[in-house]
């Protein structure tokens, strides 16, 4: 048995160099079949699922499955950092360094003589060191920041409070009138059968509403995530309601159901 397995199967509590050396056994030559394929691309979609499972299980409020799911999540920090250093590019220790390195510069109210006393003047401290550390260019260069990958209503949120924080500051009473604009175009649109209407008309809607949750302090991520748990738990209490009425037939369930979806 290999020297590194017996040491592992050895150990009362496992730490963290532990995970590490379990990756590298595992993507050794002789390691799993499965995980020495894998690539950053082949593997992507599990850091999504596990990120959102973390939230789920937060949601949820229950640390015993939070404890699970953050260990699933720091599994594929490690897998990503075990596939990156066979290519030689950057090891787990790398990833520790710089984000360590990051926390202490970003943190000069900490670990240098600048003040910051409140949570706000903590954020604007933040934000300006971002921003001298990008050192991108322009509001282009800022939006360009928000990362592509996260779900799209969330992106557009952060874009827009971007935007607001370089000067760009709509009125909610201007965003109202053009909601009520794009949704009159777009269901002109539905009318006329014209799909390519639909889809840019509602994708207007969808930005002018994440504009204004981010001028209400609102989260439009979370706005949608509670109402398709509402509308969950209302689908699953007329069935409930619905199975216990003898009379009801499936389509006086289907006319609830329908009345209930809007």
């Amino acid at each position: 048995m290999n020297k590194d397995v017996q040491i592992l199967l050895k150990e009362d509590k496992h730490d963290f160099s532990s995970l590490v050396r379990v990756m590298a056994l595992l993507r050794s030559e002789n390691g799993c079949p499965w995980d020495k394929e894998q690539t950053h691309e082949s593997i992507r979609a599990n850091m999504i699922e596990e990120t959102y499972e973390v939230i789920e299980a937060i949601d949820n409020k229950d640390p015993v499955l939070l404890r699970e799911e953050v260990g699933d999540a720091l599994l594929q920090i490690v897998f990503h950092a075990r596939i990156s250093e066979e290519a030689g590019e950057f090891t787990v220790d790398d990833v520790i360094h710089d984000i360590c390195a990051k926390l202490i510069h970003r943190h000069p109210h900490i670990f240098a003589d600048v003040q910051a006393d409140t949570s706000e003047e903590v954020l604007s401290n933040w934000e300006a060191i971002k921003t001298e550390e990008k050192q991108r260019v322009g509001l282009s260069g800022t939006l360009a920041s928000v990362p592509p990958a996260l779900p799209a209503l969330m992106r557009a949120q952060k874009m827009v409070k971007k935007s607001i924080k370089a000067g760009i500051e709509p009125k909610l009473s201007d965003v109202s009138a053009c909601i009520a604009e794009s949704v009159s175009s777009m269901s002109a649109a539905i009318a006329t059968d014209n799909n390519d209407g639909v889809a840019e008309y509602l994708g207007r809607a969808l930005w002018q509403l994440s504009a204004v949750a981010q001028k209400c302090g609102l989260d439009a991520e979370k706005l949608l995530s509670d109402r398709c748990v509402n509308y969950l738990n209302d689908v699953e209490k007329i069935e409930n309601f619905c199975a216990d009425q003898p009379s009801f037939s499936k389509n006086d369930e289907e006319q609830l159901l329908e009345r209930n979806f809007y």
